[in-house]
């Protein structure tokens, strides 16, 4: 089967589309003819040497995909062949064929395309247990979320209006921002053109929760802005590794700063995130009122473009690779 691997860590031309054998299934395992596989920033760093997967998973890219159930192993009875299917994976997705255990794989919802479930996965199930399962966003608080236009965000703005919160993104672009209102963001900031905290602070306005991809350039700015007891969850580190924690700052407003990842996570948590996600979001996909927001696809063979489109930041949701 064509899968994509890194040839060595580095820039887009490390990556390599080869023929690699065909996984086959074990119990309770699923075998998945990929449709298509969703980018996420993870697999940037992965391809760059910085992120591995965990000892014994894929060293193929991909952390969702969506496609039709090829095979099941033991004790799979509920997802039979030909099933139409998104699942979050530890790795493999950029590949004809993935497995995956069958707690990670879930019907595609009522409301969208094969191919666009494939961009739901790790969206959906990242802003569910950060927001709402850690970050507790409550309906009439504020949400704010960095990184609006991306594929996080955009699902972060989605969901953050529907179960009640007022949204706060920051955005690198007018023309993600004006997206984003479109969305329902309602205080969108140019964070290239003004300080986030700044304007805030001028409007009066705290965040209960707050989204962060950006890490420790973000640190302080974030933690000035939360509100007495908020609570601020960081899933990314583009802004660095390492920020000086003002600590009187927390006790002040009994706020908490907590930190996390998806991918190696055991597949029983997953799993759990999964139906509690699929419980909440699946139904506000089917009436429309949360949909997959799809930049564009490439072909598994222009995977280098579609990587570059990613480090460029030029792209308002999700891009995939289709096969």
């Amino acid at each position: 089967m064509r899968a994509v691997v890194v040839s060595q860590p580095g820039e887009v031309d490390a990556l390599e589309v080869v023929d690699v054998p065909q996984p086959q299934p074990g119990p309770g395992e699923v075998l998945i003819e990929v449709a298509a596989a969703g980018l996420n920033r993870a697999d940037l760093l992965q391809r760059r040497g910085f992120y591995d997967p965990p000892p014994g998973e894929s060293t193929i890219l991909g952390l969702e995909c969506s496609g039709s159930i090829a095979a099941v192993g033991d004790g799979v009875t509920d997802l039979p062949p030909g099933t139409q299917v998104c699942a979050l994976l530890t790795g493999g997705g950029y590949a004809e064929y993935v497995v995956v255990p069958a707690g990670q794989v879930v019907a595609v919802p009522r409301g969208v395309s094969l191919i666009e479930a494939a961009g739901l996965m790790e969206v959906a199930c990242t802003v569910w247990s950060n927001v709402f399962m850690m970050g507790k966003l409550d309906n009439g608080e504020t949400l704010l979320v960095h990184g609006g236009g991306s594929g996080i965000g955009t699902m972060a703005i989605q969901l953050g209006k529907a179960f009640g919160a007022r949204v706060v993104v920051t955005v690198g672009s007018e023309e993600k921002a004006e997206f984003c209102r479109e969305l329902g963001a309602d205080i969108v900031i140019n964070y290239r053109e003004q300080d986030f905290a700044e304007v805030l602070k001028e409007q009066g306005v705290t965040a209960d929760v707050i989204l962060d991809i950006m890490g420790a350039k973000y640190l302080a700015p974030n933690i000035s802005v939360l509100s007495t007891a908020g609570r601020l969850v960081i899933i990314g580190m583009q802004g660095g590794l390492k920020a000086e924690l003002d600590i009187a700052a927390l006790l002040t407003k009994r706020a908490a700063v907590m930190a996390t990842s998806l991918r190696a996570r055991p597949s029983a948590e997953k799993a759990a995130i999964i139906s509690a996600m699929v419980a909440q979001v699946w139904p506000l996909v089917a009436d429309g009122t949360v949909r997959p927001i799809i930049h564009t696809t490439f072909p598994l063979e222009d995977v280098r473009t579609a990587h570059q489109v990613l480090e460029d930041s030029s792209h308002t949701g999700k891009v995939l690779l289709t096969l």
